[in-house]
């Protein structure tokens, strides 16, 4: 069932059962009326029979007026509901103005419940109602507008059009925006049921923005692209290389030993490949779940420089550790802290300045106004540095600066990568400063973790 059909459904219901309740309440007793009516003449009767009493009204001339009374309140129509709102104090509203408007706020309450932007027109075209989503989507609209000043969009404007003329129930139409950003929207146009009441909606109008579903559409197929390339690179190697130990190099004992190590490294390239590969799919499912451990980033932070010593030292770079005096606690899950700290440590290493060093400090701020303490890792290297340019694009999936020196180091370009998704779960920032021939630093902030938790 579409969502224009659902909507016809739900106002038929609601004036059918309007149409009961106005019945019902039109249907009062005969005693109940009478008894509406004589009120006046019971009270204006009294006052009659007193004046009698003490002689200021004669006997026939009471009785004549009683009569007239009588009279009048046969013939007077009664508003039970306007007789009820008079002696309350309040405008009256008959049970057909407030039908209508009960009718109004059901049918428009529905529109602002769809999860997508949403417009209601009437016969004419003109704009009735629409939600917070069509407000976002359309900045300048307003009730009272023809369809027309909400959309210049000719396709749109015609299967209105169309769907007014009452020649199809559901027309879909796709849009495509230039400016002020490229944008991709499918909208439905879907003709309503008739209404008496010609303040209700004829026709609904419905937005889906696709340009999200194009971009992570557009992010999949990069991504496989680049992975088939990285993965096809080793692979290309080691084909050749058994090929060539097969035939020419099939009794060469010197060649067959460089060829081995040739193939070992490509292997082991795939490898890394594969490994980051299945870590940022894991990382990506468990990216909606909270992290519930609580870890101390100086004890953290000292065992990955511990653990990455004899890198550092086949690279003739020193390690420094600086810790915070304190516990810098966070809510966070330790093995992907860990992950994150090797991968921004292992990349100083290998891109820094080769018998360098790498400082790797640990501290707490407390921003005004944020509520609460930030602790923080910063790893700074001396190396060569980044150019700006590259700055803003070093966590995309397969981005490198330079891709043949990170394939000479053994780089995959996901490790970054992985890095932005696990501290998008961790709800942290990563914040990259670098200058040309001054080196690079790396700063993770997270939210410290109060005592009592």
């Amino acid at each position: 069932m579409s969502l224009g059909t659902a909507l016809s459904n739900i106002r038929w219901a609601e004036r059918k059962a309007d149409t009961e309740a106005r019945i019902a309440a039109a249907s009062l007793t005969a005693r109940h009326r009478l008894s509406v009516r004589l009120m006046p003449v019971a009270a204006a009767s009294s006052i009659f029979v007193i004046l009698v009493l003490f002689g200021a009204l004669s006997l026939p001339a009471a009785v004549a007026a009683v009569a007239g009374l009588v009279f009048a309140a046969a013939i007077w129509p009664l508003d039970v509901t306007a007789f009820i709102d008079v002696l309350a104090g309040r405008p009256h509203v008959t049970a057909i103005s407030r039908a209508t408007e009960t009718e109004r706020n059901s049918w428009s309450a529905v529109i602002d419940a769809i999860p997508t932007a949403a417009l209601a027109l009437d016969a004419n075209g003109t704009l009735l109602h629409s939600n917070r989503l069509a407000a976002e989507m359309f900045p300048k609209i307003r009730t009272g507008l023809p369809m027309s000043q909400v959309s210049r969009s000719p396709d749109l404007l015609m299967a209105v059009d169309r769907a007014l003329a009452s020649e199809e129930e559901r027309i879909d139409v796709e849009l495509v925006e230039r400016v002020p950003v490229e944008r991709r929207v499918a909208a439905t146009v879907s003709l309503l049921m008739p209404s008496v009441d010609t303040s209700a909606p004829r026709v609904l109008v419905t937005f889906r923005d696709l340009t999200e579903q194009d971009r992570l559409g557009q992010m999949r197929t990069d991504f496989i692209a680049n992975a088939s390339h990285e993965l096809r690179t080793p692979l290309a190697s080691l084909r050749a290389f058994v090929e060539t130990l097969q035939g020419p190099a099939r009794d060469d004992a010197n060649a067959r030993k460089r060829f081995l190590q040739l193939m070992a490294s490509q292997a082991e390239r795939m490898t890394r490949l594969i490994d980051d590969l299945l870590s940022l799919s894991r990382v990506e499912m468990r990216v909606h779940l909270p992290p519930r451990g609580i870890v101390d980033l100086n004890e953290t932070a000292a065992y990955v420089c511990q653990s990455l010593e004899p890198v550092a030292e086949a690279a003739s770079v020193k390690i420094t550790l600086l810790r915070e005096d304190s516990p810098a606690r966070i809510r966070a899950d330790r093995e992907e802290i860990v992950q994150v700290l090797q991968n921004l440590i292992q990349n100083a290493i290998k891109y820094g300045r080769e018998g360098g060093s790498v400082e790797v400090r640990v501290g707490r701020d407390t921003p005004p106004g944020s509520g609460g303490s930030k602790v923080w890792v910063n790893v700074t290297d001396d190396g060569p540095g980044i150019a700006p340019e590259h700055l803003p694009r070093l966590t995309e999936r397969f981005y490198r600066v330079s891709v043949v020196s990170s394939r000479d180091k053994g780089g995959t370009g996901l490790g970054l990568a992985i890095v932005k998704h696990i501290l998008n779960r961790h709800r942290a920032d990563l914040r990259i400063a670098s200058r040309l021939g001054a080196g690079s630093t790396f700063t993770v902030t997270f939210d410290e973790l109060g005592g009592a938790a």
